[in-house]
């Protein structure tokens, strides 16, 4: 998606280590025209799976999952990754690797509203090893939920997430494709 694209090289930052620093549009200020804008090309790129949910992991999935969302007409669940004391007591739990927190952090969502025979189509905002969204796979399929697609913002094709995303065997869509970030660069492809 070329807005996205271009705003990525206007103003992402190439932290080194594979960090793409994209917090001015996406990660902690967010861009909601852009958003949007992203979100009605996921419901084109997705709208023949008949999904009935849209899942993410906080926080950073939540703006381009809810613009998903609203493009499709679907509710939005998000995982959390503390537990408030108005989840029930039994949660669906798994851990994931957080790239930028350097360790492993647990998400859970709610059985109140992931349900056995949803079609859970899985958006985040980066594809980078997978492992965050094979999770959420994990918690959708604990729920007797049935994956029907995966979207991400931002893929990092250098990081081999899409081969790790294969076993769920489901369209996977990113919609800015980056294949180098070495020497300080963002190389789209």
């Amino acid at each position: 998606m070329k807005a996205l694209e271009e705003r990525i090289l206007a103003e992402g930052h190439n932290m080194g280590q594979g960090i793409l620093k994209v917090d001015s549009f996406v990660n902690h200020q967010v861009d909601p025209v852009l958003m949007m804008e992203c979100g009605k090309e996921f419901a084109r790129l997705f709208a023949g799976l008949n999904a009935t949910k849209v899942l993410t992991c906080e926080i950073s999935g939540i703006a381009p999952a809810l613009a998903t969302g609203y493009a499709l007409g679907i509710p939005v669940v998000y995982a959390r990754k503390t537990k408030p004391i108005t989840m029930p007591d039994t949660v669906f739990l798994t851990t994931a690797p957080s790239h930028t927190k350097k360790r492993e952090v647990e998400i859970m969502a709610s059985p109140e509203y992931l349900r056995p025979g949803e079609r859970v189509l899985i958006i985040d905002d980066f594809l980078a090893t997978g492992q965050t969204i094979l999770a959420l796979a994990r918690i959708a399929k604990a729920a007797g939920a049935e994956i029907v697609g995966v979207g991400a913002l931002i893929e990092k094709t250098f990081e081999g997430g899409r081969a790790a995303l294969s076993v769920l065997n489901v369209p996977i869509e990113s919609l800015a494709r980056i294949v180098d970030m070495s020497d300080g660069r963002i190389v789209f492809g």
